[in-house]
């Protein structure tokens, strides 16, 4: 089904390739539209059915990966990187990037160290299993995850209300491999599977800007109904392809709050 309308929408991917060069200029949604001839109607309908966001949602959400490439590559002030972006207002800028990302402009410019560090200790870890609930009152999704290339490193995958990885996903987990994998206690719901990966001996800017990291995303959804079994997933991860959406969520934050969980399971023994 993806093939089909990666192929029916192909010319998706030349208004893909405008939004990056021309990204720090106005991009409503008739110039996007007009770029490929189309009325502004059809041009949104046929994005959203190949990317999954709006055309201003995609971005809007590339801005912000824009901004976490500036936070640790230049030295402008936040004020400044808002305005690159097009946000007139620090607030409102500061707002948005941590909804979306996790931390603060801020946290994210000063976290490098921190993430070197998160890495280690994963890569230190005998323990993959953080405290699970006693008893799992809601579905499990379960899958095996795969990739295309050789991998070692860790695999942060999670489900997200919208098709992007973006703020806290609602679910998640790492695994410290390819292999299966389990999500517990999922409630009901409508949710989108992303996973990425780190490789061990990565340096910190290679994730917390990850553009080049093997990834995976569900473009249909995981439909979690009550008292049913969601059919077992298997996904591959993949070298990062032209409609991927950016990876927002702060990949260091994913690792600390793992940790934090095993650190409580151990706490407990």
């Amino acid at each position: 089904m993806l093939g089909k309308v990666t192929a029916r929408y192909s010319e998706i991917d030349e208004v893909i390739a405008f939004i990056h060069q021309n990204i720090y200029d106005p991009l409503p949604l008739s110039r996007l539209a007009d770029h490929v001839s189309y009325s502004q109607y059809h041009f949104a309908r046929i994005f959203k059915e190949r990317m999954g966001l709006s055309p201003l949602y995609y971005v809007s959400a590339l801005r912000l990966q824009k901004a976490k490439d500036l936070l640790l590559q230049t030295n402008l002030s936040v004020r400044d990187i808002g305005l690159e972006i097009g946000q007139q207002s620090l607030g409102t800028f500061t707002t948005r990037f941590t909804e979306r990302v996790g931390v603060s402009p801020s946290q994210f410019r000063e976290s490098t160290m921190q993430a070197d560090n998160h890495l280690l200790s994963l890569s230190r870890l005998r323990e993959w299993n953080p405290v699970q609930p006693a008893f799992n009152q809601y579905a499990r999704i379960e899958g095996t995850i795969e990739a295309e290339l050789p991998f070692d490193g860790v695999i942060l995958i999670g489900l997200f209300a919208k098709p992007i990885p973006e703020g806290l996903p609602l679910y998640g987990t790492l695994v410290s491999s390819l292999g299966d994998f389990c999500i517990s206690n999922v409630k009901p719901g409508i949710y989108y599977l992303m996973a990425t990966s780190v490789a061990w001996g990565m340096k910190a800017m290679d994730f917390l800007l990850p553009h080049s990291t093997l990834r995976t995303r569900s473009k249909e959804p995981i439909i979690v109904k009550p008292y049913s079994n969601v059919p077992h997933l298997q996904v591959t991860l993949h070298v990062p392809r032209a409609d991927d959406p950016p990876i927002l969520i702060s990949l260091p934050l994913l690792m600390n709050n793992y940790l934090k969980r095993v650190d409580r399971k151990l706490l407990t023994l």
